[in-house]
């Protein structure tokens, strides 16, 4: 991995705050992801599933965590499998963790070989009454790709049908929404290689040059820094191509007088970035263009400004319908019919911004986190409110993200990186 070890203390936390939810006598089951194959010998790099490693930080492929705080044994109530390595795998894969080092990493005292998986676990199986399995229930899913979490199900009910099961998601959707300090100190970090990205961009953009130059530009900066990479797929949305919210083709020309939407966020160890800035092309917005630009960051701010412990996520986002109705009106797109005639299922709003304005964002951009029960301090959060005007040619969107404080306004981890459209032009222009 690039990046820096962690300290295992932030993973003895987590595991500790899981085994406080679950029920007596059960067994909660966490697996790696697959490595998925493209075809021929070629296969997608590895990502970890980011469960076992909120749980573990073991970031490699073919490992198996296994939680049991009422086991009879203290050395089965924490339990991890790995990959045995050898040689052979050493010399043409690469190190793989050895039992020590998976110690190391993780905290975890008892840490097996993975071929030993069936027989601990059938032993184990025979002291409990309740299987915890992590299946995927974030609202956004839509996996059609059969998992080996999902294989590990299907095995375990055939194996053991009658033992009692349950989900270990809605256990993980409330902790992992709400964010350790070792946590936000690594969101802080990718957040800070954004930032690096960003102004390395500023400096390169000019009429003429390629979507696809300014994502390699962002790329080369991101690597240099320790991270892996983008967090996501990156949008780099020249003219009209702004208008499109999932543009990811990056393939068009950059000409004067045109914006450029970059939906971009570096990762750090797993954790995401998620910022969206619009700049000009010519380094010099229009009169027009920087009147709608404003009008988004007002938005922006007064949005993030709600972001407080107790707000509820579904009435913080009529809130922000309010304010982006008022903005419109102002830029004169709205008229106060529109309003008065508009469906309430539909606001009249949503013709120039149809997207959500915050999600939750951690270990996954869209990460895991409660979204009907009050907002609690530690959560993060998106704040991206944006007007899309195909009729003028542009789009404008601002993101940063956001730390919900105990007291006071919220923390930005993004504030370092410009976002006033007067320092953007003054740095395009240096």
């Amino acid at each position: 991995m690039k990046y820096d070890l962690i300290p295992n203390s932030l993973f003895i936390k987590n595991r500790s705050k899981f085994m406080a939810g679950m029920k007596p006598k059960s067994i909660a089951v966490f697996n790696s992801n697959d490595i998925y194959p493209v075809s021929a010998d070629t296969t997608m790099p590895f990502e970890q599933h980011r469960d076992i490693f909120y749980l573990s930080g073991v970031d490699q492929e073919e490992s198996i965590l296994l939680l049991f705080p009422d086991a009879m044994e203290q050395k089965h109530r924490e339990v991890l499998f790995v990959r045995e390595t050898n040689e052979h795998i050493a010399v043409w894969e690469g190190e793989k963790l050895s039992k020590e080092r998976a110690t190391e990493v993780s905290g975890i005292e008892s840490v097996y070989w993975l071929s030993d998986f069936d027989k601990v676990f059938f032993d184990l199986m025979t002291e409990a009454e309740l299987v915890y399995f992590n299946t995927n229930e974030h609202y956004r899913q839509a996996v059609v790709t059969e998992t080996r979490e999902d294989r590990f199900i299907k095995k375990c009910k055939a194996d053991f049908p009658a033992h009692l099961w349950a989900k270990s998601n809605p256990i993980l959707q409330r902790l992992r929404g709400v964010k350790e300090t070792e946590e936000l100190e690594l969101m802080q970090r990718a957040c800070n290689i954004t930032n690096s990205g960003f102004r390395r961009v500023l400096g390169f953009v000019k009429p003429g040059v390629w979507e696809y130059e300014i994502e390699a530009e962002y790329l080369h900066e991101f690597i240099r820094n320790r991270s892996r990479g983008f967090a996501y797929t990156p949008i780099i949305a020249s003219g009209n191509n702004a208008n499109v919210l999932h543009y990811i083709e990056n393939n068009q020309q950059c000409k004067a007088g045109d914006l450029i939407l970059m939906d971009v966020g570096a990762e750090y160890a797993n954790y995401s970035s998620d910022m969206t800035r619009t700049i000009p092309v010519n380094g010099r917005f229009t009169d027009r263009q920087k009147e709608v630009y404003n009008a988004v960051l007002r938005v922006k701010d007064e949005a993030t400004k709600m972001l407080i412990p107790g707000t509820l996520w579904a009435e913080y986002h009529k809130e922000v319908g309010k304010l982006m109705t008022s903005e419109l009106l102002g830029l004169g797109l709205l008229d106060k019919a529109d309003v008065q005639n508009e469906n309430p299922d539909w606001p009249a709003y949503k013709k120039y911004f149809m997207h959500g304005t915050s999600h939750h964002i951690g270990l996954d951009t869209h990460d895991y986190g409660e979204l009907k029960t009050p907002m609690k301090a530690n959560m993060v959060f998106t704040v991206e409110p944006g007007i899309y005007l195909p009729e003028e040619g542009f789009g404008i969107r601002l993101e940063d993200d956001v730390i919900i404080q105990e007291k006071g306004a919220p923390l930005n981890l993004m504030g370092d990186i410009p976002i006033e459209a007067e320092e953007i032009e003054s740095l395009m222009n240096s």
